[in-house]
């Protein structure tokens, strides 16, 4: 064989050599599933915060919405009074003290919590008629519909056996996951930093027993 043939075989093995492992490296899969969890990760983690987010606020919602059912019913039938002379006279505080119970299973109140409002607001108040009463939620600016909450005329004044009463609480819920904070909030702090929790609302209004 002349050198011009062995030149033109090992040209034409390097050629079919080559071809070989570039169709392996095309038909490899060895790390494909690392890239496309990688490029997943992102989106499965949101939802799953997401969910996990959605399921716990909610979770919340239901105990404040039975607690404030709860002492609704006690202020209705006379267990817990205001200002009337009575061993079931409550202060504002106490009262407070006793939503705090009402929710611990799931809320736990700062030891301060009860005296100095944080995050949860309750305003109990009577009125002449059930038309009187407020239908939504005081904020400080009425044009904004995700202003901060107004608590300056929030009160504890129920009124005694037979009147008109109207219990609302508010929870500032702690949003955990930062990426979902601004699609989650539904309160925007005053001051424009940024939104970090979401607004529990739940309200009960009632007509008090007509009690001795």
């Amino acid at each position: 064989m002349t050198p011009d043939h062995d030149l033109s075989v090992g040209k034409s093995f390097a050629w079919k050599h080559a071809g070989r492992r570039l169709r392996e490296l095309v038909r490899s899969q060895d790390g494909t599933a690392a890239i496309e969890f990688a490029l997943l990760a992102i989106p499965y983690f949101l939802i799953i915060f997401a969910i996990l987010e959605t399921f716990v606020a909610f979770t919340a919602e239901q105990v404040i919405s039975n607690a404030v059912d709860t002492l609704s019913r006690q202020i209705r039938t006379g267990q817990i009074t205001y200002n009337l002379g009575r061993t079931t006279d409550m202060t504002q505080t106490q009262f407070r003290q006793a939503f705090c119970d009402q929710i611990s299973i799931i809320i736990a109140c700062s030891s301060t919590e009860a005296a100095t409002p944080a995050k949860l607001y309750l305003d109990v108040e009577t009125f002449a008629t059930f038309a009187a009463m407020p239908t939504t939620i005081p904020r400080v600016s009425s044009t904004d519909s995700y202003s901060d909450l107004d608590t300056t005329g929030f009160n504890f004044s129920p009124g005694g056996a037979k009147s008109y009463n109207m219990l609302r609480a508010y929870y500032r819920w702690q949003i955990l996951t930062d990426l979902l904070r601004p699609y989650l909030t539904n309160i925007h702090p005053t001051d424009g930093s940024m939104p970090t929790t979401y607004l529990i609302v739940a309200t009960g209004a009632f007509e008090n027993e007509n009690y001795p």
